[in-house]
């Protein structure tokens, strides 16, 4: 399970947790300009935006979780099972794998018009990495300044939603999640007004009770709901301190502990990283879940006419600044 988050101030911000029981070696990846990028049925992009984000590599590709290219343009793809559904190649449309998907875009995309136009001819068709490599049942979404999209390959075909929020979690479909919120209008940040008898003297006795009924457990909808009502209340951070350090409490408001969330084998899932990178300047933030100190790397620093991938190990150890 994962949850995706996009944030303005005065710039942009996008990133990600990524939960999981187990980790694929995952690094912050460069793919530079004149990488080839290779597509199973679309042929080949030779040169291409250069793109930054978390990947595993496989055989030399690139296998992107999150990532953002030089021009602002982000994506993520979160878990999505039992609704993922991939189909059979169809003639006269871009067939693009899903583990393409992130590359297709972010290697064309200079802003979301061209996102949209791309959209309007894809279809993500059921090729595997390999055979030991399935695929993924995700979905996805896709952000650039003011705007955010949310891309579903399900039952019926592909779904491309508009997503007024910034906000995405994993199942159920994005519509639900968009209708859920309805549930909470009565959540607030500020310090609530008795609406519950003229007649009884009630009054808070506690900061915060404007928020009692948000939702605390880890599910995905619950995620999606607590994410959206942190983004959108009233504090407007200022610089880049400030929003980065924002950024991560939004994701801090959805992240798991190990423990609390079992899977199959007596294993849990936990925040494995957490991701928040400035799309204008290209700088990718992270930290993992024993380092909560924070990592960046700069796409602006790297030569991004180079035709090699560039990838930085995650800072995992524990990082403490002892005063004495």
């Amino acid at each position: 399970m994962c949850t995706a988050v996009n944030y303005k101030t005065d710039g942009f911000y996008f990133g990600r947790n990524l939960d999981l029981h187990y980790s694929y070696d995952e690094k912050v990846t460069i793919t530079p300009r004149n990488f080839p990028l290779k597509f199973r049925s679309v042929g080949e992009l030779k040169n291409h935006y250069a793109i930054i984000g978390m990947a595993t590599e496989m055989e030399g590709y690139p296998l992107y979780y999150d990532a953002t290219n030089e021009k602002g343009v982000s994506m993520a793809g979160l878990n999505f099972p039992g609704n993922a559904v991939f189909h059979p190649f169809e003639e006269g449309k871009d067939n693009v794998s899903p583990f393409e998907f992130i590359l297709w875009i972010l290697g064309q995309c200079q802003n979301m018009a061209e996102v949209r136009k791309l959209l309007s001819k894809i279809h993500l068709y059921d090729e595997p990495f390999s055979k030991d490599v399935p695929l993924a049942p995700l979905h996805y979404m896709i952000a650039y300044k003011d705007e955010s999209l949310v891309v579903e390959s399900v039952a019926d075909g592909l779904k491309i939603h508009e997503n007024p929020v910034g906000v995405l979690a994993n199942n159920p479909e994005f519509t639900y999640h968009l209708h859920r919120l309805n549930d909470f209008m009565q959540v607030t940040g500020k310090t609530p007004v008795n609406l519950f008898s003229e007649k009884l003297p009630l009054k808070p006795y506690s900061l915060g009770m404007g928020s009692m009924g948000l939702p605390g457990d880890l599910s995905s909808s619950s995620r999606f709901v607590r994410a959206a009502f942190v983004k959108v209340q009233d504090y407007e951070p200022k610089g880049e301190e400030e929003s980065v350090s924002q950024f991560f409490h939004i994701l801090d408001a959805v992240s798991q502990p190990k423990g609390c969330t079992e899977v199959e084998g007596g294993h849990f899932e936990y925040t494995i990283y957490s991701s928040c990178v400035n799309t204008e300047k290209g700088i990718y933030y992270y930290k993992t879940y024993d380092n909560s100190s924070l990592t960046a790397v700069s796409l602006q620093k790297e030569n991004l006419d180079s035709d090699k991938l560039l990838q930085y190990p995650l800072r995992k150890k524990l990082v403490v600044e002892r005063e004495n």
